[in-house]
Parts: C-alpha cells; structure tokens; sequence
C-alpha cells in the first residue's frame, strides 16, 4: 500500500487533533504530540472496528474523521484506565 505525503500530514493531523480532544475529556490534559498522535491513530482503528458493528455512520469528510477517532481514543483510554485499575472512570 502506496501513503502519499499528504496522505500522511492527514492521518498525523487527525491522530493529533482527536488524542488531544480524548486527553482532554479523560485525563483532563494532552499527552504530549507524540502521545497525541498515537491515541487518536489508534482510537481511528478502535472506531473503524466497533461502530460499523454498531452501525453508526457519523458521515464523510475530516471533522467526522476526527470525531470518529476522538470517540475511539475515549473508549481506549476507558478501557485501559479500567484494566489499569487506575481510578475511577
């Protein structure tokens, strides 16, 4: 599978926007851009995995694409603080 440069400067842009928004609304601050990054690309393949399951269908187009991912980012930092045992959620 071919990335173009832009394709990749989109998918950072998004894992950064969406895993800032989950550190926010769990943890109540970012991780870092690094950290950022990371969240939100993983909470895109949390999302891409369990809401065509549930069958929601946010829409087409960026600001769906960085709430899918924010959304999935919130229910990975969940379930990790729960596995954690690191608090309350």
């Amino acid at each position: 599978m071919y990335i173009s440069g832009q394709s990749l400067i989109v998918i950072l842009f998004v894992g950064l926007v969406a895993g800032w928004l989950a550190g926010k609304v769990v943890r109540g601050a970012g991780f870092g851009i690094i950290g950022d990054i990371v969240i939100g690309i993983a909470g895109a393949f949390v999302a891409s995995f369990l809401f065509p399951k549930l069958g929601i269908h946010l829409g087409v187009g960026l600001v769906s694409e960085i709430i899918y991912s924010a959304i999935g980012a919130i229910i990975l930092l969940l379930v990790v603080r729960l596995v954690r045992g690191g608090g309350r959620l």
